[in-house]
């Protein structure tokens, strides 16, 4: 009548295929194996059904080619200036700043794409501070998602609106930054991740873009300017090399473009010129591919970290703070509802 505990012994599959012809024998039975590595596998399924979410920030002046590049960059038609197409679209007396969402879908992970826009930056005869409107937007995010934080029946999952990465784009100019774009990445670097491009590099010879370059970097060091990928938060000696080789090639010198062409019997995304096609995805020609895949294939998740649990926790320091000396609007109540929000 005594009931045994029988434990479940897991089997290891057989090797594939007969080795030197001989025949398999039973499963071998691992004793050791616990299973640890299935969550890997949960993980999986439960980030599928969330989906997940991207929300991405052009800003340079008009005809630079953001909406192309937004374009390029996901294969499909995201720029605002592809959905909201006007006859003739003016320029912005004053910056607007704009939001496009979308659902992408492929190989089954899905992802909402918020592409968001700021027509009017750089476009005015007096530019001087520009860049007020866009910090104030980026604040706004981050006080919306402090206020769904706070409350005392939250949501089970926030949605966030907060910008994950803002693409500035660099006048192909050749030679230095405008004291705009010095000012405008000075004072957004301390809020969100900023990722420089020069717009339209096509227009530049090789060395040129490469004497550009490096002016550029010297001119960020200088003016104590940190972009994204930032050295203090390489987490490992690995992160700190895969970064380094990334920090080397800022500014991405990009080309964008949504139409197909035939080169050498293959379709691919270029611009046709009467002594060629450039080719987007090809890196002698451009560096987009270097952007697309630190944007989506490599760093994405690391991006949205940084927003997360630097910008956004900086801001939320400094609310609780003015709360706390009495300068805010966030109440006591509130404040005890959540232990997350405990001040120190």
């Amino acid at each position: 009548d005594l009931e045994l505990e029988i434990p479940v012994l897991h089997e290891v599959p057989p090797p594939l295929g007969p080795l030197y012809g001989e025949k398999h024998s039973a499963p071998v039975v691992d004793f050791s194996y616990v299973g640890i590595d299935a969550i890997l596998e949960q993980m999986r399924r439960k980030a599928m059904k969330q989906g997940f979410e991207l929300n991405i920030m052009v800003v340079g002046q008009s005809g630079l080619g953001k909406s192309t590049l937004m374009n390029t960059l996901f294969k499909s038609k995201v720029s605002r200036k592809s959905v909201l197409a006007t006859a003739q679209e003016k320029i912005p007396k004053t910056i607007e700043i704009k939001s496009i969402s979308h659902d992408i879908e492929e190989k089954g992970v899905r992802m909402k794409l918020t592409v968001i826009d700021t027509p009017g930056f750089g476009d005015q005869i007096n530019n001087e501070n520009c860049w007020q409107p866009i910090m104030r937007f980026i604040n706004d995010q981050y006080e919306v998602y402090l206020q769904e934080e706070i409350n005392i029946d939250r949501k089970k999952r926030i949605p966030d609106s907060r910008v994950h990465c803002c693409i500035y784009f660099i006048p192909p100019t050749g030679h230095c930054l405008r004291p705009l774009d010095v000012e405008f990445m000075r004072r957004l670097s301390k809020v969100v991740n900023i990722v420089p491009v020069i717009a339209k590099a096509d227009t530049l010879t090789l060395e040129e873009r490469d004497f550009f370059k490096q002016k550029i970097r010297e001119e960020l060091r200088a003016n104590g300017i940190d972009v994204y990928p930032q050295k203090e938060f390489d987490e490992d000696e690995e992160d700190r090399m895969i970064n380094e080789k990334i920090r080397e090639m800022i500014p991405f010198a990009v080309v964008g473009s949504d139409q197909e062409y035939q080169v050498n019997g293959r379709r691919l995304l270029g611009r046709k010129t009467k002594w060629g096609t450039i080719e987007v995805e090809n890196i002698a020609h451009c560096e987009f591919a270097y952007l697309r895949d630190l944007l989506i294939r490599t760093h994405m998740q690391n991006i949205k970290d940084i927003t997360s649990t630097i910008h956004y926790e900086m801001y939320r320091v400094r609310r609780l703070n003015e709360n706390n000396t009495g300068g805010g609007n966030i109440s006591p109540l509130q404040l005890n509802s959540s232990s997350t929000l405990e001040l120190t």
